[in-house]
C-alpha cells in the first residue's frame, strides 16, 4: 500500500451542489462558456460512520488509485464551506478492510461523474444510482473570510450563468440523500 499527499492533503473549498433534469442541457452551455472536459469516471463512495463529519473510500473504475477523503461541510443550500482531507492510496485493498473492521460502513454510493474545469471552478456533472442527475461545483479557496465570499459569489454567477434554479440546490450530501 503507498500513500500519497498530492498538493498537500488539506483542503479549503467553496462548493455547491444542485439537482437538474438533463445533462445534455448543461453540456452545451459549458461548452459555449467555454469550460474544458477533463473526462468521465465510475466512481463508488463508501461511507463510513464517525462522530463528526463524512469519511468515505472513492474507487474509481479502471484506476488503481483509492482515496480517502475526509470532510466537513455547511449543510446549507447554496455556495457552502468544505475542509477536506484527501489521502490518495494505490492497492488500497487493505486499508478497505482494515476500516470495514473498525468503522461502520453506512452507504455505499455509485455514480458517474463528467468533470469539467472552468476558471478556476470544477463542475461535476453527476449520475448518482438510484438519486438522479446533479451538477456540483468546486472550487479551491483559502482561510480568508474575503477570499472565500470572492468565491460564495463567482459560484452563484456560475449558477446563474447556467440557470440552475436556487429551489434545486441540495443541503446534504449523496449519502444523506439516500439515507432521507
Amino acid at each position: 500500500m503507498k500513500i500519497e499527499t498530492h498538493q498537500g492533503f488539506s483542503h479549503k473549498m467553496v462548493e455547491l451542489k444542485a439537482r437538474i433534469d438533463d445533462h445534455e442541457v448543461l453540456r452545451k452551455k459549458l461548452s459555449t462558456l467555454g469550460a474544458e472536459y477533463a473526462g468521465t469516471f465510475q466512481q463508488t463512495d463508501l461511507y463510513f460512520r464517525v462522530p463528526e463529519g463524512r469519511l468515505k473510500l472513492r474507487e474509481v473504475k479502471d484506476s488503481n488509485t483509492t482515496e480517502l477523503i475526509y470532510y466537513k461541510r455547511e449543510d446549507i443550500a447554496g455556495p457552502k464551506n468544505d475542509d477536506a482531507f484527501i489521502l490518495r492510496i494505490q492497492e488500497a485493498d487493505d486499508l478497505k478492510m482494515i476500516l470495514k473492521k473498525i468503522l461502520t460502513p453506512i452507504k455505499i454510493i455509485e455514480k458517474v461523474r463528467e468533470i469539467y474545469h472552468y476558471k478556476g471552478t470544477q463542475i461535476h456533472l453527476d449520475t448518482v444510482k438510484k438519486l438522479g442527475k446533479f451538477i456540483e461545483f468546486e472550487r479551491k479557496t483559502n482561510n480568508y473570510s474575503h477570499t472565500a465570499k470572492k468565491d460564495h459569489q463567482i459560484l452563484e454567477k456560475l449558477m446563474n450563468q447556467l440557470d440552475i434554479l436556487s429551489n434545486n440546490l441540495e443541503v446534504l450530501s449523496y449519502c444523506d440523500i439516500a439515507e432521507s
